[in-house]
């Protein structure tokens, strides 16, 4: 994380943040939803990276700041994981692992993700988020598990809605605030 002076003395920092999960659990409109509080339910799959920024306010070394949050978006099939990996995660400060709450085997495939991220740049904060809560009647992965998975892993979860903006922001604050914390610049 870069950390340069700002307005009236605080710090403007900037860090990389990735999303990682299968094909259409929803990180694209979870990140649309949360730099441009809009939705889109068309399917449109991510080819390669596409990286967006947002500035949200978090504390850093006991005093505030503000953080450029660089999110990278990544397509999500299997076969491009090994190809894109060292590029998509070098230098990340943190990483929202998604899953879809409708798709049992998009939860499981959490802990290859983390796996791969733990392998490639360590210990960096990790935020669990369960998508796609608004589809209650298909949901067969209970808030329990997720909630399992992130006690082992020592990380926060959250339930989402991209479509409903429901949990969204505050997954994104809490890897933010995560990354304050660390206060690595």
């Amino acid at each position: 994380m870069m950390a340069t002076p700002a307005v009236a003395g605080q710090k403007h920092l900037k860090a990389k943040v990735c999303l990682v999960g299968d094909v259409a659990v929803g990180k694209t409109s979870l990140i649309k939803r949360f730099v441009q509080d809009e939705f889109d339910d068309r399917y449109i799959a991510t080819v390669g990276t596409k990286v967006t920024k947002k500035t949200v306010d978090v504390r850093w070394r006991g005093a505030p700041a503000s953080l450029d949050m660089m999110v990278w978006d990544i397509m999500g099939e299997k076969g491009f994981r090994a190809l894109l990996r060292d590029a998509y995660f070098e230098g990340s400060h943190g990483v929202i692992a998604v899953c879809d709450m409708t798709r049992k085997d998009t939860f499981y495939d959490l802990n290859n993700w983390v796996q791969m991220i733990r392998k490639q740049v360590g210990n960096v904060p990790i935020v669990f988020l369960g998508n796609k809560m608004d589809l209650t009647e298909r949901l067969v992965v209970s808030q329990e598990e997720l909630a399992r998975m992130s006690s082992i892993h020592t990380a926060p979860h959250y339930f989402s809605s991209a479509k409903t903006g429901s949990g969204v922001n505050e997954a994104f604050k809490s890897l933010a605030e995560a990354i304050g914390r660390r206060g690595e610049a």
